[in-house]
């Protein structure tokens, strides 16, 4: 019987899920920034959300447990903070599975000059775009607290950042 081969280190760490949003993978959200092998080692960098993101710490012990499970002995796992994340690094596979999770995904890209003014965000349940602005914050502080007109229901929002 041949032994099964071995998941590559980055296809191990892409697997991980954020603990705040457990339908999404670090891949998924952009915070997967590198994986590189240097002899027996494996250097993982993440990039967190924002700078004060409490999750950080169980992302990376689950990134260590998930690579020592798949064989990989010495794991580093690095936290970046330059560049910061951007809702531009998310996967479209992503926003997707954050739509049906009931979060509406964030709308379009990082404005490069001024910031840009959010008119509405649309709702992830019945999909109107006949929304309000509740919370700057919502659930956590990458979301804002959204309400829908049409179907009533509140909602986070993903902000653009």
């Amino acid at each position: 019987m041949t032994e099964a081969p071995r998941r590559s280190a980055r296809e191990v760490a892409a697997t991980v899920v954020d603990p705040e949003i457990p339908v999404l993978t670090i891949e998924d959200l952009g915070i997967l920034r590198d994986v590189a092998q240097r002899g027996d080692r494996v250097e993982v960098t993440i990039t967190p959300t924002y700078s004060g993101c409490p999750a950080m710490d169980a992302i990376r012990d689950d990134v260590v447990r998930e690579l020592r499970q798949e064989g990989y002995d010495d794991v580093v796992v690095r936290m970046v903070l330059a560049p910061a994340w951007t809702t531009d690094w998310m996967t479209e596979d992503g926003k997707r599975k954050l739509t049906e999770y009931g979060i509406a995904p964030p709308t379009g890209k990082r404005a490069a000059g001024p910031v840009r003014l959010t008119l509405a965000a649309r709702c992830p349940r019945c999909g109107s775009a006949d929304t309000r602005e509740i919370s700057r914050f919502g659930s956590t502080s990458c979301k804002a607290l959204y309400e829908c007109r049409t179907c009533a229901e509140p909602f986070d929002y993903f902000k653009v950042l």
